[in-house]
């Protein structure tokens, strides 16, 4: 049986850097039928084939839950760490601190995030960590027979009939309080909006926080959950629409002057915002932060770029660490030599 690349003059379709798309996968998923963190894999190859990322330059990290095994179903010539629940972080800090030019991808859920992985999660958002950190978002604990998450809603129900009585965490609020950015929110059902977001965060220099709304189809797709297909598709209320235009890659958008808000990132690209909402500036903190509790008053999720800070200094910056990567340097140049400890305890006499 002849394949689609057997027929005469069919081709691959070939990136920037001379990779095929299949080059990009990862292996077979075992997540639900139709679970949306599948969607995100998705968008992740497509961002990454898109932007020519060399794939062995990438680090994907992740913890524990259904959403932490996505990192297996992409970029599977990548490195990888499945770090322990919570804990993704503090293993990304340490690779990135250990090899600066890596491209660090972290996949963590919910309750990954908002649960035991919190302290983390808030220090990461702090040290501006050049890392892309997704939140795979469906309000529950799908791994573990579906309990309330802490982004579940107040008032949303299990399928049991159980109602949450608890108030839920924005994880996109938080970030932006704690100095991470770029964030951002989307809907794994998005396509467009989605790999957008996702090429702007590989081309953003510092926490790129993406909370993506994957509906959970085995737990958390019923009526009466606000993390369902049928609620997001409703209740999406997206701030604009998104145009991205890669550093290699110097073409025109055509948005009519005045209509839209161009953002120069840090490896030259360019993202183009055709506000839908004409208030929202996702360069001003106290606007971003306003737009998350309006919306959620109305029982809306805000969907789009929320908050970016193009120009803040990246936390390796900060360390002023030294040209090459610290895991390449020889023991003679990272162990001082006796003589210099020496020095240095006679000092302190």
């Amino acid at each position: 049986m002849a394949t689609a690349t057997s027929f005469p003059g069919k081709k691959k379709k070939i990136n920037r850097i001379g990779l095929s798309l299949p080059e990009y996968r990862g292996g077979k998923t075992t997540l639900c039928a139709g679970c949306g963190h599948n969607a995100i894999s998705e968008r992740i190859i497509d961002a990454c084939f898109e932007m020519g990322i060399e794939p062995t330059r990438v680090v994907k990290l992740s913890g524990i839950g259904c959403s932490s095994k996505s990192p297996a179903y992409f970029l599977g010539s990548a490195h990888g760490f499945n770090a322990v629940h919570g804990r993704m972080p503090s293993v990304g800090t340490g690779a990135l601190l250990a090899n600066k030019n890596l491209v660090a991808i972290g996949v963590s859920g919910d309750g990954d995030t908002g649960a035991i992985g919190i302290g983390q999660f808030v220090h990461l958002m702090r040290r501006n960590l050049p890392i892309i950190y997704i939140v795979e978002d469906n309000g529950c604990y799908g791994l573990t027979k579906g309990q309330f998450s802490p982004t579940a809603d107040v008032g949303s129900t299990l399928k049991t009939g159980v109602v949450n009585d608890l108030p839920p965490i924005d994880l996109c609020a938080l970030a932006v309080q704690l100095g991470a950015t770029f964030v951002a929110r989307s809907f794994s059902g998005d396509k467009k909006q989605l790999t957008a977001i996702l090429k702007a965060a590989l081309s953003h220099r510092g926490t790129a926080m993406l909370d993506v709304l994957s509906p959970c189809v085995t737990f958390n797709d019923h009526e009466g959950s606000t993390k369902s297909y049928a609620y997001v598709k409703k209740h999406d209320d997206p701030l604009e629409e998104l145009d991205f235009v890669p550093y290699f890659d110097d073409i025109t958008v055509d948005y009519a002057p005045g209509t839209a808000q161009e953002v120069t990132l840090h490896d030259g690209s360019r993202l183009y915002l055709k506000k839908l909402d004409e208030a929202h500036n996702p360069t001003d903190k106290v606007q971003a932060l306003r737009v998350l509790h309006e919306t959620h008053g109305r029982g809306e999720f805000a969907t789009g770029l929320i908050y970016v800070e193009p120009v803040a200094e990246d936390f390796l910056t900060m360390l002023n660490l030294v040209d090459e990567p610290l895991a390449s340097l020889t023991e003679g140049q990272v162990r001082p030599p006796r003589s210099v400890l020496t020095e240095i305890m006679n000092g302190l006499g």
